[in-house]
């Protein structure tokens, strides 16, 4: 990598992660501040007011993307993090759970994702763009676990009220990264516009939105039930999930980078993201049959963690790779989309699975649409760099309509 790919993944890493760690603060201690308000003791409510960001996040993803191929990159993050600044203030004045609700659809309205990952892909090269790409996803789980040690003392001292405030500057930092410290973008790629159907329509990314849709699917549906399970296996009260979380988080981060520098050094990126597939699937099984385990759940925990950060990795790349050059910021926002549609249902779906059929059934029913997932990406064909991928330039990317 040249010093300006390192320096413009470090500062774009530092946005997603700026951003995702307000996020992230949140989720440990909404719940139980949402008791203190005026509707509070209206789960569904709660619920809603919990998920309404990831719900206007899979509004917003294909216009700010599309936005982004048409105004450019930088002025669309820019503006996105400005709205989630704005939401971040509504919430921290928020007195009832319906000023909460609209603070959170604001934040959620600001849907950089497509952009930011769009720009990392027009400003690195083929070679190294799944590198830049796993610097992204590995400091958004460091923000996760951050959040998961730091939410709970920060709540203790600052509340509700300041832990928003701190999402408030922290978005207000990003976008002083954004102009300050990454490259300008590429001038766009001369052509006709690429209309939004054809988009759609692509079997390759098809393929690949499916895939991040199970990704998070599958992480959601987890984590409905494995906290319970380590509380009840190894008797870790959730207080102190972290500390199982953190080194398995960490040491996932240790096992997926040698295999993606070996993956790219050799142009194996399809293998390995097989691979990893098929880690995932192993995992899920695996989890399946652990009977309340302890070492059984954190050693599937790490594996869930390395194949989840290669996936994380690996995914928005290729899709760089195969979306039409002067659609990559339609296609990333429909792979965001897909992203957080996988989310919600998880989440349904693994809270329908725990009633009805205990950890054991999510953890079967999560196999399956992982082996489906499994012969979806067999039957890609690879994806090899192109010739032009000695320069950054976005016209190097490989367009595919298989």
């Amino acid at each position: 990598m040249t010093a300006a790919e390192k320096r413009d993944g470090v500062a774009l890493a530092a946005v997603f992660s700026l951003r995702m760690l307000g996020l992230f603060l949140i989720l440990p201690v909404f719940a139980m501040h949402a008791t203190t308000l005026p509707g509070g003791d209206n789960l569904t409510l709660v619920g809603i007011a919990l998920g309404a960001y990831g719900l206007t996040q899979a509004i917003c993803q294909i216009p700010f993307g599309m936005a982004s191929d048409v105004f450019g990159r930088k002025p669309v993050i820019v503006f996105g993090l400005a709205l989630f600044a704005l939401g971040s203030v509504v919430a921290a004045f928020a007195d009832t759970m319906t000023w909460m609700l609209i603070g959170r659809i604001i934040q959620g309205a600001g849907a950089i994702s497509a952009a930011v990952t769009a720009l990392a892909a027009d400003l690195t090269r083929e070679a190294h763009r799944t590198k830049v790409m796993a610097m992204i996803g590995s400091s958004i789980g460091l923000a996760f676990a951050v959040s998961l040690v730091a939410a709970p003392a920060l709540y203790a001292v600052i509340g509700m009220s300041g832990i928003f405030w701190i999402t408030a500057a922290l978005a207000l930092g990003g976008i002083v990264v954004v102009l300050g410290g990454v490259s300008p973008a590429p001038t766009g790629v001369p052509g006709p516009r690429v209309p939004l159907v054809e988009v759609l329509r692509n079997t390759a990314l098809l393929r690949l939105n499916f895939g991040i849709f199970t990704l998070h699917m599958v992480q959601m549906a987890m984590f409905v039930v494995l906290p319970a399970l380590l509380a009840t296996s190894g008797g870790i009260p959730l207080a102190k999930h972290w500390q199982v979380y953190l080194p398995a988080v960490l040491l996932s981060f240790v096992l997926m980078v040698p295999a993606i520098v070996l993956a790219e050094r050799r142009d194996q990126i399809k293998p390995m993201f097989v691979a990893a597939i098929i880690l995932l699937l192993i995992t899920e099984i695996g989890l399946s049959l652990a009977n309340d385990d302890l070492y059984v759940l954190i050693g599937g925990l790490i594996s869930f963690f390395v194949a989840f950060n290669i996936l994380e990795a690996s995914l928005p790349s290729l899709i760089s790779r195969v979306a039409p050059p002067r659609a990559k910021g339609a296609a990333l926002g429909i792979y965001n989309t897909c992203q957080s549609l996988g989310l919600f249902a998880g989440g349904a779906l693994g809270g329908f699975l725990a009633k009805h059929q205990g950890a054991a059934g999510v953890f079967l029913a999560s196999a399956g649409i992982v082996s489906l997932w499994l012969v979806l990406a067999v039957g890609m064909p690879a994806v090899k760099r192109t010739k032009s991928s000695a320069s950054p330039s976005p016209s190097g990317i490989l367009n595919s309509e298989t």
